[in-house]
């Protein structure tokens, strides 16, 4: 959740739909686990609760608590227990390989989050999960929490922002986890003898999302989804596509703290500023009218930072271009861009790493943006790039295709540069077709950027659609439990704890063991 912890557009989402739904009158909290990398003493967070006894499925765990607020916001709990969060990464280490315990740190997560809600008397109406990560919550309701006078009337909704990681784990797990195995099984969580977090939280969610109405779309395909297609279109109008929102007290270039000089639509003055002072930074030629490309994000295939690599001196040797770059990822592509601006002195320049200052000068200073993703599941740059004035180039997937309107060349019309063969050379020609659109027809260009400037992608527009999507939760779960409810008859034997092994929390609160 940004600005306390953020790896990649979640940690925008989780702040922006949060604060949105708190202004619509709800109230929201949210839940993260404390990270190495959140300053407590700098977030203002202070301690709820000094221990809280979390019960797995073969073991309890303790942690602390503390809570953030801050005006206008959703209030913050943070999760701290060391030995699981307490790390430099927060889902890999330094070579982009995951924990070895993933599974129980995210497990004891989900757990701690709904036992938050016991110990602070919290009773929520939705328990809202995101990716594999939480994707837990949803079987935990159902199966632990069934007929918990607080928790047993919530419903639960799941979020997909990247369907490509799932949370697959060796079986082993499984006891620590505690579902039950009559519930390791192939609709649920069982995939090829082992545990999928993702696959067994759609399972139990009682409505399912993803971050765009194409993407969701796309996923329900015939071998979409990354094997998932089946389960997701089962889910029948259980499942839809909300498109993500941007928080424009953030991203708006009239007011963003970060640029040097600020614009609008309707005096693009700034803009000009800021290209300069962009060239500047990036040690590139100062050369107000050529034309000024930008990306920013993971170098992973799945971004399509390979195509780029593969044709972006092509673009600097053929065309009358300007690149900067900033992001970090494979170490391969790192060296690549790293070295990039020693043979293109002038021409290109990059940055390995995130740089917040940087990532908002891109947008502010270029005239391009560039996301060629093999697939994107919403994307918020180039909602950002055409607030900025900047037009995006992309490939027509996911968030990018519902976004960005292709330029129609007869009527001066669109928003941005699209392609849809994931290949070198669509990139290469679309990179051309942006190029010489802007030498040759600069009306059209300037007409594309006062269209992309004035779309509304706010986050008012979405969180009311996730307030719909939260009331048909709930009504999906009341049908299902009047007639065939998702936990397993074992699960309805449970016996009250005995006074052997009932254990109490530091705030009083009895916590009932594992069944």
């Amino acid at each position: 959740m940004s600005p306390y912890a953020k790896v990649g557009g979640l940690g925008d989402v989780s702040a922006s739909l949060s604060a949105a739904l708190k202004k619509l009158g709800h109230d929201v909290r949210v839940v993260v686990p404390r990270y190495g990398c959140i300053d407590i003493e700098k977030s203002g967070a202070a301690v709820t609760l000094n221990s809280m006894g979390v019960w797995m499925g073969n073991k309890e765990e303790w942690c602390m608590v503390y809570r953030a607020e801050s005006s206008g916001k959703a209030p913050v709990y943070f999760i701290e227990h060391s030995v699981f969060f307490d790390r430099d990464g927060l889902y890999h280490d330094n070579n982009m390989s995951d924990y070895d315990d993933n599974p129980l740190r995210f497990a004891f997560f989900s757990r701690a989050a709904l036992q938050l809600c016991k110990d602070i008397n919290f009773k929520p109406d939705i328990v809202h999960g995101n990716d594999w990560q939480t994707a837990l919550v949803s079987a935990y309701l159902k199966v632990w929490h069934w007929n918990d006078p607080l928790l047993g009337g919530a419903a639960s909704l799941l979020t997909i922002h990247n369907a490509a990681y799932q949370g697959i784990y060796p079986k082993s797990n499984y006891d620590y986890i505690g579902l039950g195995w009559q519930n390791f099984t192939e609709p649920a969580f069982e995939s090829y003898d082992k545990v999928n977090f993702l696959k067994g939280g759609i399972h139990f969610a009682d409505m399912v999302t993803a971050v765009s109405p194409t993407f969701a779309k796309e996923i329900c395909e015939p071998g979409g989804g990354f094997g998932l297609a089946p389960y997701l279109s089962a889910k029948g109008s259980k499942f839809k596509g909300i498109l993500n929102g941007i928080d424009y007290e953030e991203w708006d270039p009239q007011i963003d703290i970060h640029l040097p000089a600020h614009y609008s639509a309707d005096d693009l003055d700034g803009k000009k500023k800021c290209k300069r002072y962009l060239q500047k930074l990036f040690c590139l030629k100062n050369d107000p009218k050529v034309a000024l490309i930008g990306t920013i994000g993971r170098f992973v295939d799945q971004k399509g930072f390979h195509l780029i690599r593969n044709i972006i001196e092509r673009v600097l040797d053929d065309m009358h271009v300007q690149f900067v770059i900033l992001g970090s990822g494979e170490k391969n592509l790192e060296w690549f861009f790293q070295d990039l601006p020693v043979r293109y002195s002038g021409s290109a320049g990059s940055y390995i790493g995130y740089h917040n200052e940087r990532a908002h000068l891109i947008e502010a200073g270029c005239d391009f943006f560039l996301m060629p993703s093999l697939f994107e599941p919403c994307g918020l740059n180039q909602m950002y790039s055409l607030r900025y004035g900047t037009l995006p180039i992309v490939r027509a997937t996911g968030g990018l295709e519902d976004t960005v309107e292709n330029y129609d060349e007869a009527a001066g019309s669109g928003n941005g540069f699209k392609f849809w063969e994931s290949s070198e050379n669509a990139l290469y020609y679309t990179i051309g077709w942006a190029v010489s659109t802007y030498y040759d027809r600069p009306a059209h260009i300037r007409k594309m950027m006062l269209d992309g400037m004035k779309r509304d992608f706010s986050w008012e527009t979405s969180a009311e659609k996730y307030v719909k999507a939260y009331a048909a939760a709930i009504e999906n779960k009341k049908e299902a439990d009047s007639y065939t409810p998702y936990y397993s008859v074992e699960s309805k034997k449970k016996k009250p704890a005995s006074a052997s092994n009932k254990k109490i929390s530091n705030s009083g609160n009895e916590i009932t063991p594992s069944v």
